[in-house]
């Protein structure tokens, strides 16, 4: 054993890791060393001889953590680490139970874990079996369901029909039943049931509770804040009987509500494990006093916190946090460009530097900037934009178009969205081009006149051709962005991911609708499609020094010296759904998102937003995220706008917004509050009628759709779309009867 464990810990750590008795909840603030107040603890408890490892279930929500962890105790403990057998993720501690006593739940030890592909093949299966439409209601749907109902402890016969949204199919419960049923005569489970199914093997088994309750004397979880119900309920069980249950988390930290995680877990813990005692780690050894300002006075806005204080460890203030008000979102990944160019200058490491978005579609500008100036970049978590699924297959729709002999991008999207051309009929087109040695479009225009294809797929295959041949009619009649909206309406592409109803669909729209925004920066679609090619040429060499480019989401749990936090607007950061939910916990979930962001700040901070932002082609007016009204005026250095192009157009000022803001007012009274509709000039916009509009007018936009008039200010109008809450100009918009 290391004697050296308790070295170094300043006085919150050493408590948590000596009070050993009873149920603790160590709340612990970004930056305050939790990974090591666990790993000590748990190296105490057995220096202290108060349980074998084998007696300790540590639990953690990665198997990274969980390696890191493993490396930690070895070096305390040494080689007693050999004993700790329920040292792991959540899902792995629940497959190694349910292998134990899976005859228990119907299985056999040797089940498989069935991965994405192979859930959604089963529940095609069931869905076909019940005569459910598949294009109404794809599998992947069902799925997202199914996820949903055991993240939250339910198997089919404890789902009430409440429990189905109000888009959802009247027959989901019969597809979840149906869908359990062939599971278990396949012997496999999904990554649901590694949890849901030992939850139930511990509810009905009281003689099995009762033995792996005395077998875990002790239990240690890392990331309480991210819990969801059936990992809640699983803890409750097992902690019953000893109550040594000591929970690691930070509810300003809580940001996977979207992926069933309960920040309530967390909040409600000493309501339900009585007699509990609460340590608060705020001794931040990672960021700048004035960074951790700025994060602690935009956190307190939160109204369902447990609260606690983040103060720096290190003695300077550090530079206050940068605020920069920028025309539009191209200036906007201009001037971080511009700033990382200095970062360069400096000769510091680019691994160091990084960029946090809300959303991957904003990932674009930044990639096609860093390009242009040379900066080297690495996307984190995720492909880069254009490597993305549906950029790529949107892409292959537009290189085809363009040349209809391109036979990769042809096998690309010949069956997508699926046409009924599978790999069979794409087998026998492949073997008649080698024959007659031409390309497979010019080979499939041949062969729907011939036998060699069945009925049905040469039908499909026909329809397919006439649709590539109807675009290429339209090439030179139609500006190439209405060419790609027709492509992906004709060819039932966008239909495809909207009605998988996910949230990882919604994710590929907006990048999709990035794209098509990005068109109209382009003369024409050729000059698009060099410019993609230049793009995707660029070498990723991952072991140089590189910027990090992630989502807020990717960057939990990682610092840089150098921050950037862009897209600083209502509708981005926090983003539409947040605003739109009734009640605050949306919205709250997106606070403590920023609060993340903020927090893995280690030395600079720089915030932005942009006044305009380029929609399907068209500007509309952003507004300033209330989050920049929110940190306290004394962290904050508010910078100039950046463009050559904005004079007369104000930004961002602290104090109007402070004390003008109110978070009841519509979109509109809002940039009215904060003098940004002041001095605005359209000099390059043609009215082309006088309508008179009015609140709760239905009415039409070219681009956005049917809406409803929400405010007006003259010819500003604020409407409700589909899409989310806009303000476009009266112009642009037409009277619908409301009959």
């Amino acid at each position: 054993m290391n004697p050296n464990y308790f070295s170094d810990l300043n006085v919150q750590q050493k408590d948590a890791v000596m009070h050993t008795e009873g149920p603790l909840l160590i709340l612990a603030g970004a930056g305050t060393g939790k990974t090591r107040v666990l790993t000590s603890r748990l190296a105490h408890i057995i220096d202290q001889k108060k349980a074998f490892p084998s007696n300790i279930l540590a639990v953690t929500f990665t198997n990274k953590a969980a390696k890191e962890m493993q490396v930690r105790i070895g070096n305390i403990i040494g080689s007693a680490i050999e004993g700790m057998n329920w040292l792991g993720t959540f899902h792995s501690i629940g497959a190694k139970l349910l292998r134990m006593h899976a005859e228990e739940v119907d299985l056999k030890s040797d089940f498989t874990i069935l991965d994405t592909d192979d859930q959604l093949k089963v529940i095609k299966e069931v869905i076909k079996s019940i005569n459910i439409d598949e294009k109404r209601f794809p599998p992947r749907y069902f799925l997202s369901q199914i996820e949903n109902w055991k993240n939250k402890g339910l198997p089919p016969e404890k789902v009430a029909k409440n429990e189905l949204d109000m888009i959802g199919h009247e027959k989901s419960i019969d597809v979840y039943d149906k869908y359990q049923n062939r599971l278990s005569r396949l012997n496999s489970a999904d990554f649901g049931d590694l949890l849901l199914l030992p939850l139930e093997l511990l509810q009905k088994n009281e003689s099995l509770l009762n033995k792996y309750q005395r077998i875990f004397s002790y239990i240690l979880v890392d990331e309480y804040q991210d819990t969801n119900s059936v990992q809640y309920l699983l803890l409750k069980l097992l902690s019953q009987r000893s109550l040594n249950i000591a929970c690691v988390g930070d509810d300003d930290q809580s940001i996977y509500g979207w992926r069933g995680a309960d920040v309530n877990n967390i909040l409600n813990f000493e309501r339900d494990f009585r007699g509990a005692k609460i340590i608060r780690l705020e001794k931040n050894y990672r960021s700048t006093k004035n960074i951790l300002g700025a994060a602690r006075s935009l956190i307190s806005n939160n109204k369902d916190r447990l609260g606690k204080e983040l103060s720096s460890y290190k003695e300077d203030d550090g530079d206050k946090v940068k605020i920069n008000s920028v025309w539009s979102a191209d200036d906007e990944a201009r001037l971080v460009s511009d700033e990382i160019d200095k970062i360069i200058s400096k000769k510091e490491n680019l691994n160091n530097t990084a960029v946090l978005v809300r959303a991957s579609f904003q990932m674009r500008e930044f990639e096609d900037r860093f390009i242009i100036n040379s900066i080297p970049y690495r996307v984190v978590g995720g492909p880069r934009f254009y490597e993305r699924q549906e950029i790529r297959d949107v892409i292959a729709y537009l290189q085809l178009v363009a040349n209809p002999n391109h036979d990769l991008k042809f096998e690309r999207i010949i069956n997508t969205p699926r046409r009924g051309l599978g790999d069979t009929t794409l087998r026998k087109i492949n073997d008649a081009a080698r024959r007659d040695d031409i390309s497979l479009y010019d080979i499939s225009k041949k062969i729907v006149h011939t036998d060699e294809l069945g009925g049905t797929a040469r039908v499909k295959l026909k329809s397919f051709i006439s649709m590539i041949d109807s675009w290429r009619e339209k090439v030179n009649k139609i500006d190439h962005i209405t060419l790609t909206e027709l492509i992906l309406e004709d060819s039932g592409y966008i239909a495809m991911w909207e009605n998988e109803k996910t949230p990882n669909s919604e994710s590929r729209i907006e990048n999709i609708k990035e794209l098509i925004g990005q068109l109209s920066e382009f003369q024409s679609l050729s000059e698009f499609l060099d410019h993609v090619s230049l793009v995707m040429d660029v070498e990723n060499d991952e072991n140089s020094s590189k910027v990090s480019l992630m989502t807020l989401h990717s960057a939990k749990g990682l610092e840089f010296d150098y921050v950037f936090i862009p897209g600083m607007e209502e509708g981005v950061f926090p983003n539409q759904r947040s605003l739109d939910e009734k009640g605050n916990s949306g919205l709250e979930e997106e606070r403590r998102l920023a609060h993340v962001g903020i927090t893995r700040a280690k030395k600079y901070l720089f915030l932005s937003h942009a006044q305009n932002r380029r929609v399907y082609g068209n500007w509309t007016q952003s507004i300033p995220s209330r989050f920049l009204s929110e940190i306290a005026p004394e962290f904050i250095e508010q910078e100039m706008i950046y463009s050559d192009y904005t004079q007369g157009y104000p930004s961002f000022s602290h104090t109007n917004y402070n004390q003008k803001n109110n978070n009841s007012q519509t979109a509109l009274e809002r940039l009215q509050a904060i003098g940004y509709l002041d001095n605005l000039e359209y000099d390059d916009l043609s009215f082309s009628q006088e309508i008179n509009v009015k609140p709760n007018q239905r009415v039409f936009h070219t681009k956005f759709g049917y809406g409803t008039v929400i405010d007006c200010d003259n010819d500003r109008i604020e409407v409700e779309f589909k899409t989310g809450k806009k303000i476009v100009l009266a112009s642009y918009l037409e009277l619908v009867n409301n009959d």
